[in-house]
């Protein structure tokens, strides 16, 4: 069984900003599967989970192993305690784990998947890396963009997006969302071919 996890903040000032795309995702997919995050087992404290069986509609899936869907409820920089947890509980090695989160240093609407790295400067990241004892787990970015380079780094990432990124917002979380299904049924390797043609990322 694969999990998948958007890294995120918890409450309603943090639901529509940068930070929380990883988030969008994961209700993305529950929502293509009519299905509603709900808390995680009293032993994964922290955590919000939904699983997605086979026979999930598109094509590509529909011999798809049961995969598992999480939000982690700790704040951005706590993000590794649920999902060690989650991975623990549900005896999830790191290959079968791809974390979801924003990355300022792709340009706005742009993905990028990786099998495995560093933190590349990302508290949530650095976090799970932590906590998992690993780096060997793969990782989906999307490119949220840096905005203004005189800005702080904290305050673009905790805005919201602009109304003239809203639409460009939509379709990148379809795609992510469509990326995160694609590593569930095939794994990394294919999400890379597919999302990253010629494309470099941060380390």
């Amino acid at each position: 069984m694969r999990l998948i996890v958007g890294l995120g903040n918890p409450g309603k000032e943090y639901r529509e900003t940068r930070h929380n795309v990883g988030f969008m995702v994961a209700d993305e997919i529950a929502k293509r599967h009519g299905l509603t995050l709900a808390m995680a087992p009293s032993q994964v404290p922290d955590a919000f989970i939904a699983k997605v069986f086979s026979g999930l509609g598109a094509e590509a899936l529909a011999k798809a192993a049961p995969f598992l869907i999480g939000k982690p409820l700790t704040f951005m920089n706590r993000s590794g305690d649920a999902v060690a947890a989650l991975a623990h509980y549900y005896d999830i090695v790191p290959a079968d784990l791809l974390v979801v989160v924003d990355e300022v240093a792709l340009s706005f609407g742009r993905l990028r998947a990786r099998a495995r790295g560093s933190a590349g400067g990302h508290n949530g990241l650095k976090s799970v890396i932590e906590r998992l004892g690993t780096t060997e787990f793969p990782r989906l970015r999307l490119g949220v963009g840096r905005g203004d380079a005189r800005r702080d780094l904290a305050d673009h990432v905790l805005s919201k997006f602009e109304a003239d990124e809203r639409s460009a917002l939509e379709e990148l979380i379809t795609r992510a969302a469509d990326a995160a299904e694609m590593f569930a049924a095939e794994g990394i390797e294919k999400v890379m071919n597919a999302y990253n043609p010629g494309a470099t990322d941060p380390d």
